[in-house]
């Protein structure tokens, strides 16, 4: 009985060991990708600071007047008019964010403006055909076409944020 036991001591000794060393492997492991991540992090962060440096020496007015003055006559810059700056608000909607069209109710309308237009058509048809579909798929389903909100006092508070070299 006694054998049999220590047999059962050491199994669950051997197999408590085993379980330690992979466990203390695998921490091994992660610590080693936590320092390859850290490192990358770190020269992510230092090409951030080398590229900032690079856009503050690139947009230096001084330097901007001198390519202005070098390149004019190929480029012929004019100064932006006050007139020509709009707000975020002001700019239409995403494309992303443009409703989808009904694609069955277009393809009815389609369908209905070419039976149409052959019927209507003598000489023409063929050429004029495609065109009448394209046209009555464009007006099918009308979306609404965004318009820039009009500017108001109150939003002339509001700054448009653009990037700064300076943190």
């Amino acid at each position: 009985m006694l054998k049999t036991f220590d047999l059962v001591l050491i199994g669950v000794m051997t197999a408590t060991a085993a379980v330690t060393y992979t466990i203390k492997h695998r921490a091994e492991l992660k610590l080693e990708e936590v320092h390859r991540l850290e490192a990358e992090i770190k020269l992510e962060k230092d090409t951030i600071d080398l590229l900032k440096a690079d856009w503050a020496l690139q947009s230096q007015p001084n330097r901007l007047e001198r390519l202005v003055r070098a390149y004019n006559d190929e480029l012929k810059l004019q100064p932006t008019e006050s007139t020509a700056l709009v707000h975020a608000k002001e700019l239409p909607m995403l494309k992303s964010e443009v409703p989808v069209p009904d694609v069955t109710e277009a393809k009815a309308s389609a369908k209905r403006a070419t039976e149409a237009g052959a019927k209507s058509a003598t000489v023409a048809s063929a050429k004029s055909a495609p065109d009448t579909a394209k046209g009555a798929q464009a007006t099918a389903k009308a979306q609404p076409i965004p318009m820039p909100a009009p500017r108001g006092e109150a939003e002339d508070a509001d700054q448009i944020e653009t990037g700064s070299v300076e943190e």
